[in-house]
């Protein structure tokens, strides 16, 4: 989570029950000369005594807060966005008695009980395959996350920029066939969702040749079969990762709500989930 000197703050630790009393702590922080600081919170008790907000979430947390400003380089901020750019994992281990940073070196870390260490995950790459209408949606759900969405269509009418967030990365698959700047394998999912036939087993043929873990195909079942008789041999190297037909099965109807249900079954498969409810665990 970001706190700035301004009062603004973007992210959340918990709910919203911490925020509050973690942005003064973090206003004092900035305005002095300290690197860091741990606050310690403690919601296990009904009265919650010492700092009065009642919660009952029952669970106690100590939180690094660490200044970060021109000062220090903005480190670990900008070496995280440097590993994002790079397509690739980052861990940093943060003194909490000084916050000096250090690159991770997933030893010292086992050791040392005043080290913290941070990971990050790379930005999940989302392609989409089909501009039409019902992929605004899906486009606006995936930047919600954070994604990086790219999406591509062989129709230049349905290639108009404004219909989606400016963030999306925009592509005319001139006759089926992407630009050669584009890695596929940058990718970590895909969805194929043209609402035309020819295209999307052309869209599939080139996904097939690909490592991409989550391939999704927009319609019925039978549709998925009559895709699979066209491509022939090709459906082989796609049956293990395709999903067909795309989405988690939440009752969907609308294309917000089928929205929804493909961008839950892309985040459940990212993550190693199945996407049952947490009720049914026991």
């Amino acid at each position: 989570m970001l706190f700035s000197a301004s009062g603004n703050r973007c992210g959340l630790l918990s709910g919203g029950c911490l925020e509050g009393d973690l942005q003064e702590h973090a206003l004092q922080l900035l305005s002095d000369s300290r690197r860091c600081l741990v606050k310690h919170y403690d919601s296990r008790g009904s009265d919650d005594a010492l700092w009065g907000l009642g919660l009952g979430c029952e669970g106690a947390m100590d939180v690094l807060l660490l200044r970060i400003d021109s000062t220090n380089g903005y480190q670990p901020l900008a070496s995280l966005f440097e590993a994002d750019d790079a397509r690739r994992r980052a861990a940093f281990d943060i003194d909490v008695k000084t916050g000096a940073v250090s690159v991770s070196t997933g030893i010292e870390t086992a050791l040392l009980s005043d080290v913290f260490t941070i990971t990050a995950e790379r930005t999940p790459r989302i392609l989409i395959f089909g501009a039409g209408p019902d992929a605004e949606p899906v486009v606006s759900l995936a930047h919600l996350l954070g994604w990086s969405v790219t999406v591509a269509d062989h129709r230049p009418a349905y290639l108009e920029a404004q219909r989606f967030d400016p963030r999306t990365q925009i592509v005319y698959a001139d006759d089926f066939a992407l630009p050669k700047q584009l890695n596929l394998e940058d990718f970590d999912a895909a969805v194929v969702m043209s609402h035309h036939l020819t295209a999307d087993e052309r869209y599939l043929g080139i996904l097939a040749d690909t490592t991409i873990s989550y391939i999704g195909l927009l319609g019925p079942l039978t549709r998925r079969e009559k895709l699979f008789a066209s491509l022939g041999g090709v459906s082989r190297k796609l049956a293990p990762r395709l999903r067909a037909p795309v989405g988690l099965d939440l009752g969907a109807r609308t294309p917000e709500e089928i929205a929804l249900s493909i961008i839950a079954e892309i985040q459940a498969t990212l993550k190693g989930r199945e996407g049952a409810p947490f009720s049914s665990a026991r």
